[in-house]
Parts: C-alpha cells; sequence; structure tokens
C-alpha cells in the first residue's frame, strides 16, 4: 500500500485528493501549509509527495529545497499553476520527481504517482520480489516459487515495507507511524504479534527469507544461505 502525503492549501482540491487517494486504497494524510507539510514529511513514512507551490507559511520550493538538504530523497510531485513555468523549472531543478499543471485529470495523477513509486524501486507491474519469494499488490498474495499464501492487510503492509527495504533494519517507529498513522497510540507489540504471523507463513510456503529481530531496534529481512 502506497502511503501518500498532500500538501494543499486549497481545501476543496485536498479534500478531492483524498478521497481519490482513499479510492485508489492508497494510505493519506493531508496537510494545509509548508511548515507542517515539511514537519510530516521529514519522518521518511510516505512513499510520495503531492506538493502545491503556493501554501502559506512557507512555499512549496522552499518546502522541496529544505528536504533535499536534509536528504529527503522521498519522490514529490510538483502541483503549479499555468503561469509559473520559472516555478517549474527551478523545482526540477531543486529535485522534484515530476509536476502537473492545474487543472489536471484525476487519471494522470495517479499514473504519475505509480510511474514516481516504480522509479523509487517499489513495485514492477503488480509484484515485488525478493529472489523467488513475491508480494502481489493485487490479491495480498505472498508466494515463493507458485506457492501462494494470503496476507491480511497489515501483514503485507509490514512485509511490503520489508521487501522493499531489504537487508535494512527497519525501527519500530517507522512501522508504527506508516501502518497505525502517524499520532497512533498502537502499542510495539502489535508489531511483534504480526511479525510472528508472517514467520509462521513463510514457513508454510517454504520460502527461504527470514525476519529477524534486531533488539532494542526494530526488524529486518534476510535471505538464508
Amino acid at each position: 500500500m502506497m502511503n501518500v502525503l498532500i500538501i494543499e492549501d486549497e481545501p476543496q482540491l485536498s479534500d478531492v485528493l483524498v478521497a481519490l487517494m482513499k479510492q485508489d486504497k492508497y494510505a493519506v494524510d493531508a496537510v494545509y501549509d509548508g511548515v507542517s507539510g515539511e514537519e510530516y514529511a521529514m519522518t521518511g513514512i510516505y512513499d510520495v509527495i503531492i506538493l502545491d507551490i503556493m501554501l502559506p507559511k512557507k512555499n512549496g520550493l522552499d518546502v522541496l529545497r529544505s528536504l533535499r538538504e536534509q536528504n529527503n530523497s522521498t519522490p514529490v510531485l510538483l502541483l503549479t499553476a499555468k503561469s509559473e513555468v520559472e516555478d517549474k523549472i527551478e523545482g526540477l531543478d531543486i529535485g522534484a520527481d515530476d509536476y502537473l499543471t492545474k487543472p489536471f485529470a484525476s487519471g494522470e495523477l495517479l499514473a504519475r504517482l505509480r510511474a514516481m513509486s516504480r522509479r523509487k524501486g517499489e513495485f514492477t507491474g503488480d509484484e515485488l520480489a525478493c529472489g523467488d519469494t513475491r508480494l502481489s499488490k493485487r490479491s495480498y498474495e505472498l508466494s515463493y516459487k507458485g506457492n501462494p499464501v494470503k496476507l491480511g492487510q497489515k501483514e503485507y503492509q509490514i512485509v511490503e515495507m520489508l521487501m522493499q527495504n531489504h537487508r535494512q533494519i527497519i525501527p519500530k517507529e517507522r512501522f508504527i507511524e506508516k501502518i497505525w498513522g502517524y499520532e497512533s497510540d498502537a502499542e510495539y507489540n502489535a508489531i511483534e504479534v504480526y511479525v510472528s504471523f508472517i514467520r509462521k507463513k513463510l514457513a508454510v510456503i517454504g520460502s527461504p527469507l527470514q525476519i529477524k529481530a534486531v533488539r532494542g531496534v526494530g526488524y529486518i529481512m534476510e535471505e538464508t544461505e
């Protein structure tokens, strides 16, 4: 499941974008000024950021510049007005991945988001793979050499994060923020329960992937030799 941050100060447009994201089964947060947008973006829990240029408190270009200076590489799609040609050029030079000029078609927006997420190294088509172990976005199935098992939504989201960050330690806090929400009060033991379920399902399909706990930090997915 892709996690999207929308930074847009026009409430009507923001509401439309939120509804569009949810309809396409994306997780989405919306904020309405540049300062709040930057704070949310720097949590690192988002896969894509939709960023308007004209924002109160801090404009979108300054937000983008600040993110890139702080080594935040989350793909950014700029929303611009027709007259903002120089802003488009500057935004791309600063580090925006793409832009859309208002008004735009919802289908084009979704297509551009999918393209940006692929460039980030998430899904190729409808599958994410680590070796011969595959995760289907369409069916929520985890499979190894054609042997599938169905995942629940949170199991799917945890596996997705681990496979996207194969051989990297993911802190427990990041799981909580991305899956349960930025302001969630979910407990860390909730992650442990779901990881236990996932380990059993990996064993059932015979996958060589293992989820290892790093004491006091989080989890890492690796392949057994």
